[in-house]
């Protein structure tokens, strides 16, 4: 699966409605003619219904385990790869508990959620990676990933870039889809990222990377490794990256804050702009960007030139990529 493939889903007809007419803009003091307060249609037909199921089952359903605040949202999601990891809950007796924040971001943020069959020992501990789609969030890096991604519906594309309000929810359910599609591509083919669980509207469900007592494995750039450690680090990079390149996809933004190091492991986090290096024009240079950042970081941190040499390196991905 190619990632000009993860934008298929914009061709089903039942996830988005369309607007017929739009209303001239009326001047900003005339309140009650302004369309911004009364237009309809800014979520994604996805999004809406998702939101509503959650309503009504709040309304509806049985009464929520003390603490819970949702039941399991597994039936009705796009779920992850199999095999399966054991620790995945399906149960849909199962409840979900959010236990806070363990990341703010431009574009999203991310929760530590539970989720756990009532009266039972079967639970486990997730990331929510729940991405924004406020007006006034612009989602200023998408332009250059989406090079090559391919968009059939004009009036989507129109909406995206002029950044209207259905436009934006576009934008941030795309970029969960994409992620979701990304991981699930990259788990499968066994890179180091986290199991996808699920995906529902613009939120991403993963495996949680860090400890039980809800300490979140550290980002590269936390740490300070030196001699072996540091040499050992880089040799498990470029392993990853590697295997990325064997797919014909880069990271597209990797540098040492969206590695984790959990158990001695690296972990590849926020792809939702994977690149892919045929069908983006600009794929050999967000190859070389990110191979220089992860490169000067090491560098940085104290590894000979000799071994870390971005230029060195680049070669080799271009050439495991089959773009030599």
């Amino acid at each position: 699966m190619r990632m000009h493939d993860f934008e298929d889903f914009l061709d089903d007809e039942t996830h988005y409605e369309e607007r017929r007419s739009r209303p001239r803009r009326q001047k900003r003091d005339d309140a009650d003619s302004d369309p911004v307060q009364t237009r309809a249609g800014r979520l994604t037909e996805e999004e809406r219904i998702r939101l509503a199921a959650v309503r009504d089952s709040a309304q509806t359903g049985p009464p929520l385990p003390d603490g819970a605040d949702r039941w399991s949202t597994w039936d009705d999601a796009e779920q992850g790869p199999r095999p399966r990891p054991s620790w995945v809950v399906t149960e849909l007796a199962a409840a979900d508990s959010e236990l806070g924040v363990l990341k703010t971001g431009k574009e999203a943020d991310v929760y530590l959620i539970q989720r756990a069959v009532p009266d039972t020992s079967r639970g486990c501990i997730m990331a929510a990676k729940r991405y924004r789609s406020n007006e006034h969030r612009m989602f200023h890096r998408d332009a250059g990933y989406l090079e090559g991604r391919r968009m059939r519906r004009s009036r989507e594309m129109r909406a995206m870039a002029n950044r209207t309000a259905f436009g934006r929810n576009l934008i941030a359910e795309r970029w969960a889809v994409a992620e979701f599609a990304a991981l699930s591509r990259l788990w499968s083919i066994g890179a180091p990222v986290p199991y996808p669980v699920q995906r529902s509207g613009t939120e991403l469900l993963m495996e949680y990377l860090g400890d039980d007592d809800g300490t979140a494995a550290p980002r590269l750039a936390e740490l300070r490794p030196t001699g072996e450690e540091l040499e050992a680090l880089w040799h498990q990079l470029t392993d990853v990256l590697s295997l990325l390149a064997s797919e014909g996809v880069t990271h597209g933004d990797l540098s040492a804050y969206n590695i984790l190091v959990h158990e001695d492991r690296l972990m590849l986090i926020d792809l939702p702009q994977i690149v892919d290096l045929v069908a983006n024009p600009r794929g050999l240079e967000f190859l070389t960007r990110d191979v220089a950042n992860v490169a000067n970081w090491f560098m940085s941190k104290g590894l000979p030139e000799d071994k870390a040499n971005p230029a060195a390196l680049t070669e080799h991905l271009i050439e495991t990529a089959g773009l030599d």
